[in-house]
């Protein structure tokens, strides 16, 4: 089987799907992966064959902002459809080149799902957040606001479709690009305790469970209790990295803190506070006590998989999805402040009250029952075939 796979710029969309590349790649199966120069070796290193997706017009400034695309709809839906136009001759050639069985693409990285339409594959999403339909998406709790400016924006959304209809995309409207349906054949990187409103997705959702990297430096836990703080590779906010240091430097606690560039402004930090550039998140967590996060999928589900309770501090809709359904699950408790008390007393719940533990591992029992890559590849082996 060949397989033409579409991502995002992005290590939260990319690094849930290599496991499954790596499986399909073993089994037999070709894989072309278009994708960005950041991303080579690692796709590289999962047996698939790179298509670089750099270098081309995007039309548009600030493309780069991840950050925004984040947060603001319009700014990330003009993006995609601008990247399907910049991208449109390239993929064109190499899908006629290579004559794939199965188009496999995120499920925002919407060039991919519109190659399938062009060229007439079958199309298949991989969907490294929660699946959202119009019963899920009321965890997105989009404001008035949100949805004034996707309306002033359509005008300008629209005439980009059009563009694409020139060039040969069967696209009417921009549902046809943003929404999957119940016959839309998806991989969904969780499981279906963890999903919102799982019942009403139809049975081509396979729900395969958060994809695991293993331990590849183990930590020494040298404490009774460890903190994780992470906040993803987006947020740079020193104040809230500072209160945490010092509201938990009189606990004793091992308190471990991933904070990307930020490490320079801190010096001098007390004998049970470690600050790191990156960490193997796999094993602090494998000895975590409680994981203050911002609630990116791919790192809540890393720390429910250990069946830590988290601390959750979303930054964008989706992440405040993701929150959430912890909360609703009993697995966590939100942040109401950046304060050094709020994040004491928010730690201190999650740590002393037995109920955060154990929301957390049903959580983890849900995921170590999913199908994992086996049922991805039976699943895509059954499409492409």
């Amino acid at each position: 089987m060949k397989i033409a796979w579409f991502c995002i710029p992005a290590h939260g969309h990319t690094n849930p799907t290599l496991g499954l590349v790596k499986a399909l790649t073993e089994a037999g199966h070709q894989i072309w992966y278009f994708s960005f120069e950041d991303f080579r070796e690692k796709i590289e290193g999962a047996g698939a064959t790179f298509i670089s997706c750099d270098g081309y017009d995007f039309e548009m400034e600030d493309k780069g902002n991840a950050d925004r695309v984040g947060k603001d709809k319009v700014f990330a839906t003009e993006l995609l459809v601008l990247s399907t136009l910049a991208l449109d001759e390239m993929t064109s050639r190499v899908i006629g080149e290579i004559e794939p069985d199965v188009v496999v693409a995120d499920s925002v990285a919407f060039w991919g799902k519109l190659a399938a339409m062009k060229h007439g594959l079958p199309y298949v999403s991989s969907t490294t957040t929660f699946a959202f339909n119009r019963h899920s998406a009321k965890y997105m709790q989009e404001g008035v606001w949100d949805i004034a400016k996707m309306l002033m924006a359509m005008p300008r959304i629209n005439k980009q479709l059009k563009r694409l209809r020139e060039k040969g995309y069967p696209v009417k409207s921009l549902l046809d690009i943003v929404q999957n349906d119940n016959d839309t054949n998806t991989i969904v990187y969780t499981s279906k305790y963890f999903q919102p409103c799982s019942e009403t997705f139809s049975d081509r959702y396979h729900f395969i469970g958060p994809s695991m990297r293993p331990i590849t430096k183990p930590i020494e836990k040298t404490a009774d209790k460890t903190i994780y703080i992470s906040m993803g590779t987006v947020n740079q906010n020193k104040q809230f990295y500072r209160n945490c240091i010092d509201a938990l430097a009189p606990t004793g606690w091992q308190v471990i803190i991933s904070m990307g560039t930020n490490t320079d402004h801190f010096k001098d930090l007390p004998e049970n506070i470690q600050v790191y550039e990156s960490v193997d998140q796999m094993a602090v967590l494998s000895i975590a006590d409680a994981f203050i996060t911002h609630c990116g999928m791919n790192s809540a589900s890393e720390g429910l998989y250990y069946g830590v309770p988290l601390v959750l501090f979303p930054q964008t809709a989706e992440q405040n999805a993701v929150a959430k359904r912890t909360e609703e699950l009993g697995a966590g408790v939100r942040l109401s402040s950046i304060s050094g008390e709020d994040v004491l007393h928010a730690l201190t719940q999650v740590i002393q009250e037995p109920q955060y533990r154990e929301g957390a591992e049903r959580v983890s029992e849900s995921f170590h029952s999913c199908g994992g890559v086996a049922e991805a590849v039976a699943f895509l082996e059954q499409v492409g075939l």
